[in-house]
């Protein structure tokens, strides 16, 4: 049974909160192991910039976890990739350009290895593009003038990031034909298990994640607070 996918709006670590609210949250999702989680952070979307990957490394040592990166730039012809993904408890994708970090992972067979590890009990979140890149649709700034893109699909469903922090990002939201879709502020995660979204949580009191049903409806997805 594939496990979790947690689609982060915007907030923790990559963007200066060391609280460790959302990365606890997605640690607890975790199968039970013997020894410290094994987190894996990729940072393709915005090239493998060191300065995330530091973030990462740092919040995820404090936390008592046994960190990892894995990069494309440079590409490692040593390493097993595939391994590297499904050795992990949970992967960790972070944000950029969705597009191109897609298209790597294509042209690499990577979103292969991706799926092997989800399918196998690797728990996948991810901010920003790291979100956008499960779903059948997602809204994004990639593309010149922002719009709506393919994702891997493997959420049957339409997401938008940073839904507070754009005016252009609700419209597109909500002219995007895959139904349901949903939109994340900054601090929301939304929690999907078999396709389904189960779960919405936040780190900031009254923000909430909302959906727009098949029938075009919008609504407020019921938001705990971490």
């Amino acid at each position: 049974m594939s496990a979790a996918i947690v689609a982060v709006g915007g907030g923790g670590f990559l963007m200066e909160d060391t609280r460790g609210l959302q990365e606890n949250y997605l640690l607890s999702l975790l199968r039970p192991r013997s020894g410290p989680p094994r987190v894996l952070y990729l940072g393709t979307a915005n090239g493998d910039g060191e300065r995330a990957q530091l973030r990462f490394m740092r919040l995820f040592t404090e936390l008592g976890c046994r960190p990892d990166t894995l990069a494309f730039f440079p590409y490692d012809m040593k390493r097993d990739y595939a391994r590297a993904v499904r050795d992990a408890d949970l992967v960790y994708v972070g944000g950029g350009n969705t597009v191109a970090m897609v298209a790597v992972w294509r042209e690499f067979g990577f979103d292969a290895a991706l799926r092997a590890a989800w399918d196998n009990g690797t728990v996948l979140a991810g901010i920003s593009a790291g979100a956008n890149c499960w779903f059948a649709q997602y809204v994004t700034d990639s593309v010149p003038g922002g719009g709506v893109c393919s994702g891997l699909g493997w959420i049957d469903a339409t997401f938008c990031p940073h839904l507070d922090g754009e005016a252009w990002r609700q419209p597109s939201r909500a002219r995007a034909p895959r139904r349901p879709a949903y939109g994340a502020p900054d601090g929301v995660l939304l929690r999907f298990e078999q396709g389904r979204c189960l779960e919405a949580v936040t780190d900031r009191p009254g923000l909430a994640a909302v959906e727009v049903n098949p029938a075009g409806e919008l609504a407020a997805v019921p938001t705990r607070l971490l």
